[in-house]
């Protein structure tokens, strides 16, 4: 079923069933599932309805051991190019010249105050 058309109402609905088939399919009732996750089992049963708050819904996930399909449901979004040319803008361009390495403050100190011309 293509549930990218339909309401928010509807996808959260038809979420919860895939995330109970799931548990079936692993053989767990809900309240096994709700142990595992550290969740009441009224919050595993709201959750196969698609009323789920989304940390509740990440640890009956782990429980299930389904957090890795998180990156195919939202996969990693690398910056847009636009940001990239952003970014980019910020990047240091030249060296200033300039030297504060411990290094050097030490060869200083040891030399005496005359001015090297």
């Amino acid at each position: 079923m293509d549930i990218s058309r339909q309401s928010p109402a509807a996808i959260a609905e038809a979420l919860g069933q895939r995330l109970k088939q799931a548990r079936l399919n692993r053989d767990i009732t809900q309240a096994e599932a709700a142990e595992l996750a550290g969740v009441s089992r009224k919050v595993v049963l709201n959750a196969e309805k698609g009323k789920v708050q989304l940390e509740s819904l990440i640890a009956i996930l782990a429980a299930l051991d389904l957090t890795a399909q998180l990156d195919n449901f939202l996969p990693p979004q690398p910056p847009s190019p636009i940001q990239l040319a952003k970014l980019q803008g910020k990047r240091r361009q030249r060296a200033s010249g300039q030297r504060s390495g411990t290094k050097d403050k030490q060869d200083n100190d040891d030399q005496e105050e005359t001015p090297e011309w």
